[in-house]
């Protein structure tokens, strides 16, 4: 039987060549992403304006993409209120892994955010590995996962910012085999995120959401489902108290990496520690009145921060002990073993993406 024959001799077929950005012109994809920054976290746009100018365009070009991702997987825009309406949350999931490989393999996207992490992914040399990461965390959300312990809690920090975090240490020039830095550099991703969760207890609930683990409130007799009533606050402030504290010794490990960093690098990371750091101390210090009215840091706080942010850039950081108990060695394999399975294939892990963790640290 004859094989049928093209219309056009496969001699002038070509692939469509590989461009960054998909195409679009770098300038136009750095607008973009500085107008998503300024619309969507005045806290991360007041930090990244202490990076140089391309270290800055990149941390822009990378947050357009997460929050994009972070838009499509919760049907929203520029963050807000959550869409309730999750029926079709795989699908939004799957369409991001998609367009996200897509664009890390130089194609068009026909989205700025998508393409914009096209280009920043070929000037820093980010992986589908370190974008496998977050959207894995997207995943867990649509699947309508909750965790049961407190590993599981912290493997999905990991992928929802520590593993952005990974990706923002590239951005500024840390060595992929710079192991120690990029461990740092995934713990303030790692405070960042308790200190976030701690803060929308009250909205997560409302969206159905809960990321208090099940045996945190097993242990505080806290029937799941019931941790926003007024009869379990007492419990709720202990429980959000113990997860500032975590945040703070993930906050104090990273300020070892940052003092790794060129200085400009240093003060930026030490600035966003501070700012993002106060968002947590805020809630635990307002203890059952938390929930009352969303924390925020203000215009005149965020000042104050960048100025501490310089003061402490020009000092030794102080010793950590103990070190914080979880290490991105022990989530990345956690993460790679409870991984859903991919819509493509993808490249092989290298040796300096994984590595075996180390004992616990007490």
């Amino acid at each position: 039987m004859k094989r049928p024959r093209t219309l056009i001799p496969s001699r002038h077929l070509r692939e469509t060549p590989r461009q960054s950005g998909g195409g679009r012109p770098r300038e136009a994809l750095i607008r973009k992403a500085r107008q998503s920054i300024e619309q969507g976290s005045k806290s991360f746009a007041a930090a990244s304006m202490l990076f140089d100018k391309d270290t800055r365009d990149r941390a822009h070009l990378l947050y357009a993409w997460c929050r994009r991702c972070d838009d499509i997987a919760d049907g929203q825009d520029h963050g807000g209120e959550l869409k309730l309406d999750q029926s079709n949350a795989r699908d939004r999931v799957e369409a991001i892994r998609v367009l996200t490989h897509r664009a890390l393999d130089g194609q068009p996207t026909a989205d700025v955010a998508f393409d914009a992490l096209g280009q920043v992914a070929a000037e820093c040399h980010l992986t589908k590995e370190m974008a496998d990461d977050v959207i894995d965390g997207f995943a867990l959300d649509a699947a309508g996962w909750r965790p049961r312990t407190e590993a599981d809690l912290m493997r999905y920090c990991f992928h929802v910012a520590g593993a952005v975090g990974v990706m923002m240490a590239r951005i500024m020039g840390v060595p992929a085999n710079d192991h120690e830095t990029m461990d740092r550099a995934c713990d303030l991703g790692l405070a960042f995120q308790l200190s976030n969760i701690a803060r929308d207890i009250w909205e997560d609930d409302a969206a159905g959401r809960c990321y208090l683990p099940l045996e945190w409130l097993v242990e505080a007799d806290i029937p799941p489902g019931q941790h926003m009533k007024p009869q379990y606050r007492e419990q709720l402030v202990a429980m959000v108290a113990r997860m500032i504290d975590m945040a703070e010794q993930h906050e104090a490990a990273a300020r070892l990496g940052a003092a790794q960093l060129r200085f400009r690098h240093r003060w930026a990371v030490l600035a966003a520690s501070n700012i993002y750091g106060a968002i947590g101390r805020e809630v635990r210090e307002r203890g059952a009145a938390a929930w009352d009215h969303r924390v925020h840091t203000s215009a005149a706080d965020k000042v104050k921060y960048l100025w501490l942010g310089l003061r402490q850039a020009l000092r030794r950081p102080d010793p950590v002990d103990p070190m914080p108990r979880w290490t991105r060695g022990e989530l990345m394999m956690m993460a790679r073993m409870d991984a859903p399975p991919a819509p493509m294939p993808n490249t092989p892990l290298r040796d300096e993406e994984v590595r075996p963790a180390g004992p616990p640290k007490a």
